[in-house]
C-alpha cells in the first residue's frame, strides 16, 4: 500500500512540475508527441502479436519501402493506427468520449482491413473469446460501456491511475468490437487521460506478459493491482521523458551515466523499472537527463 501511494504522490509532483515547465512551450510538446506516434503504434501492434519492428514501423509511416515483404493488413494496421493516435491528441482535450466517439476510432482503425466490421459494436450471433475469457454477450454491450463511463465519472475523488485501470479492464472484458479490441482499448486510455490534464501513456510491448496477467487477475477476482501498476509506471515514464526534454536538460543513455557516475549500471535499470528514478525508455534504450 506504501508503494502504491507514493506513486500516486510522485504521478501529482510530476504533473504539477509538467505544468510549469510547458509555458510557452506548446512547440515543442506538439514535436514530442509526434516523435511518440511511431512507438505507440509498434507497441500496441506487438501486444497483438505483429511482426513489425519498430524501424519497419516508421519506414512505414514515413513512407520508406521496406527491406522484406510486408502484408497489406500490417501495413494499414500501423497507418491506421498513427491517424487514431494523432487524431486523439488533437481532439481529446475539447471532445466528451461517447459512444459514438469510440465507434469513431473504431472506424479509422480498421478501415480498408475489415470493411464489413468498421465503426460497429458486436451484434447478435458475434462473440469473440480472448485466451479464455469469452466476452460480453452482444446484447450486453451498451449497458457495461455506459456504466463503464457512468463508474470513470463518479470516481473523480480516486487518483487517476486506479480510475484509467478499472475503465481499461472493463473495457477489454466487454470486447465490444469483433476486431481491434485492445488497440482501442489503448488508445482510449490516453483520451480519457488527456481529458482529465494529464499526458498519453505508451504500454510497452516488453511488458505484455504482465498486461495479459492484469487481465487474468480482473477476470478471476475484479482486481486492478497490476493494470494500476502498469499504468502508474507507464505514467511516470512519460513524464519522466516530457519533462526532460521542456526543462532542457542533457540526455544520455543510462548506461553512460552510470559510467560517468561510478554507479553500477544493473542497480540503475532496476530502478529505471521501477520508475524510482527520472529514467525513460526511448526507443529500447533507457536514457536519463544528466
Amino acid at each position: 500500500m506504501a508503494k502504491v501511494l507514493a506513486v500516486f504522490r510522485r504521478v501529482h509532483s510530476l504533473r504539477e512540475r509538467y505544468y510549469q515547465a510547458a509555458i510557452g512551450k506548446e512547440a515543442l510538446i506538439a514535436l514530442i508527441g509526434e516523435a511518440e506516434v511511431a512507438e505507440q503504434v509498434y507497441n500496441s501492434n506487438a501486444i497483438e502479436n505483429s511482426t513489425l519492428t519498430l524501424d519497419e514501423t516508421e519506414k512505414i509511416l514515413r513512407q520508406i519501402d521496406l527491406d522484406r515483404f510486408i502484408s497489406e493488413r500490417d501495413i494499414f494496421e500501423a497507418k491506421n493506427l498513427a491517424r487514431v493516435v494523432s487524431y486523439i491528441d488533437k481532439t481529446a482535450g475539447a471532445q466528451e468520449l461517447t459512444l459514438d466517439v469510440m465507434r469513431l476510432l473504431h472506424k479509422m482503425l480498421i478501415a480498408n482491413i475489415r470493411d464489413g466490421i468498421v465503426g460497429r459494436f458486436r451484434v447478435s450471433g458475434e462473440y469473440v473469446r480472448v485466451g479464455s475469457h469469452i466476452a460480453s454477450p452482444p446484447e450486453a454491450i451498451l449497458g457495461q460501456l455506459e456504466q463503464m463511463m457512468a463508474v470513470f465519472r463518479a470516481s473523480h475523488r480516486d487518483h487517476i491511475i486506479k480510475r484509467v485501470a478499472r475503465f481499461h479492464l472493463t473495457f477489454e472484458h466487454t470486447h465490444p468490437f469483433v476486431d481491434g479490441n485492445g488497440r482501442i482499448g489503448r488508445v482510449l486510455n490516453n483520451y480519457v487521460l488527456i481529458r482529465e490534464g494529464f499526458v498519453p501513456i505508451n504500454i510497452k510491448f516488453i511488458d505484455r506478459q504482465k498486461y495479459y496477467d492484469a487481465f487474468v487477475e480482473f477476470d478471476r477476482h475484479g482486481r486492478t493491482t497490476i493494470m494500476e501498476d502498469i499504468v502508474g509506471k507507464a505514467l511516470t515514464n512519460s513524464y519522466h521523458r516530457r519533462l526532460i526534454y521542456l526543462e532542457g536538460r542533457t540526455i544520455m543513455p543510462l548506461v553512460e551515466f552510470a559510467r560517468s557516475q561510478g554507479v553500477s549500471h544493473s542497480n540503475l535499470i532496476n530502478k529505471a523499472h521501477r520508475q524510482t528514478i527520472e529514467a525513460f525508455l526511448e526507443k529500447g534504450v533507457w536514457k536519463i537527463g544528466a
